[in-house]
């Protein structure tokens, strides 16, 4: 049987894989495994719940606010907010664990569960096993004055602004910023706190109706925010995806600023004020070749994490490292967040942008430069032989050679379905195309189940 948890909560397609069912047991389950500590000290556990405005998360929370209260936990419901600001919540709260219901950039269609752990940290993979076990039952099952109650966290959105600019190190007076909040979870957040912060703001995508969310709009669709800053004569555009738990940017004059760029410019500006612990920046094996050689250029040391926002704040926290993140924009401020946030990333860059004076798009060429990238996912292939077979081995070597430092080389198996994904990066574009497609040809001869390229 497939694993419930995937690699950011139970996610799946709202009342068909996700139903109310699952999401009440996932609850009870969780009440279970996670309120045990509050219980032996004899208290009622306490949980924040937050959610992203599409439409089956008014659903999925009641379900999920309903398996917590029958297992003797109490509820604040804090609505609609930001994934961080969900976890920020816990941490402010001292709450026993956290729950967020959102599908981050997926559809409207999709939903997720995220627990959190006391702290607002993501949990461990022995936890996320150890409460799928317990969605099999007994419950707990408490009456009268013991069942847990709902209620309305009325502050919620309020605390979390009041986080947000108490983290960023000047006002953003005079900078007028685009924001598009991809009819998600920051409409109201993110325009109020650039706006407290000193911006003139201009938004787009903060009309949410639970059926909009990431619909033409967000970090996953930057054509709109890219016309907003070119129009309105912006300084920098701001996009978060539906849950605000990344950011990506736009420049005064419509280029987009990735992530990799994003954390060049953060690191180089950290390092410089002395905020940057050990020196040292924390990506994914995924980071453009640009950024490592930039970050080595200024000194600044890399360590790599597998993936997945999870892997990087594990580095973080294992090391006591202070900034890390990934290319789509999930950023890590660990001073101030336990995992990425795209609303608090934005202000951090847009302070940069207001305390230099630089435009955005020299802030940008001076951190870093971005080498052309090619992507191929090599299909109908035995992902576990990619490292094993010497065919393949001495391809990707004498591919790496050939390169030298000015190119880079990653094969990675998917971890669910039969797939290679081969990754080059070079000077040039056209021959990162060249050398990805010669060793995608490499993996379908060698490795092939079906020879089908996808």
């Amino acid at each position: 049987m497939a694993r419930l948890f995937g690699t950011d909560g139970v996610r799946g397609l709202a009342n068909r894989e996700l139903t109310a069912d699952l999401s009440m047991r996932v609850a009870q389950a969780a009440a279970t495994v996670l309120g045990r500590e509050a219980r032996e000290q004899m208290r009622r556990p306490v949980v924040v719940i937050g959610r992203d405005p599409r439409v089956s998360g008014e659903f999925i929370a009641s379900a999920v606010a309903a398996g917590l209260a029958s297992s003797c936990v109490d509820v604040y419901d804090a609505g609609v907010l930001p994934t961080p600001a969900t976890a920020f919540l816990i941490a402010d709260l001292d709450a026993d664990f956290g729950v967020m219901i959102s599908a981050s950039h997926n559809p409207a269609a999709d939903n997720g569960i995220k627990i959190f752990a006391r702290g607002g940290v993501k949990l461990a993979d022995a936890l996320e096993d150890e409460i799928e076990r317990a969605t099999l039952g007994p419950f707990l099952a408490p009456t009268g004055a013991e069942v847990g109650r709902i209620r309305r966290f009325s502050d919620a959105e309020d605390r979390y602004i009041v986080h947000l600019l108490a983290a960023i190190p000047n006002q953003l007076t005079g900078l007028n910023i685009a924001i598009d909040c991809a009819n998600g979870a920051a409409a109201g957040a993110s325009p109020e706190a650039f706006s407290l912060a000193g911006a003139e703001v201009t938004v787009i995508g903060a009309e949410p109706d639970g059926l909009n969310i990431n619909l033409g709009v967000g970090s996953t669709h930057l054509e709109k925010l890219q016309e907003t800053v070119i129009r309105t004569g912006a300084h920098l555009g701001i996009a978060h995806d539906g849950d605000a738990d990344r950011c990506l940017a736009v420049d005064e004059n419509g280029r987009i600023i990735d992530g990799d760029q994003i954390m060049a410019i953060l690191a180089i500006d950290m390092a410089k004020r002395g905020t940057l612990v050990h020196n040292t920046l924390v990506c994914t094996v995924m980071s453009n070749l640009g950024l490592k050689l930039a970050m080595a250029a200024h000194g600044i040391e890399i360590r790599e994490t597998g993936v997945g926002d999870r892997y990087v704040l594990e580095e973080i926290n294992e090391h006591g490292y202070s900034l890390g993140g990934e290319q789509s924009g999930h950023v890590i401020f660990r001073e101030h967040a336990t995992t990425g946030d795209g609303v608090l990333t934005g202000l951090q860059l847009a302070a940069i942008v207001a305390r230099t004076g630089k435009p955005l798009s020299e802030l940008a060429d001076e951190a870093m430069t971005v080498y052309p990238q090619t992507l191929i996912n090599v299909g109908g292939v035995d992902r576990a032989g990619v490292f094993a077979n010497p065919v393949v081995a001495a391809a990707v070597a004498d591919a790496q050679a050939q390169m030298g430092e000015t190119g880079r080389v990653l094969l990675r198996p998917s971890g669910t379905e039969p797939v290679v994904r081969v990754m080059v990066e070079a000077a040039d574009q056209h021959t990162a195309e060249q050398v990805a497609r010669h060793l995608a040809d490499v993996v379908v001869a060698e490795l092939s189940i079906d020879d089908t390229l996808v």
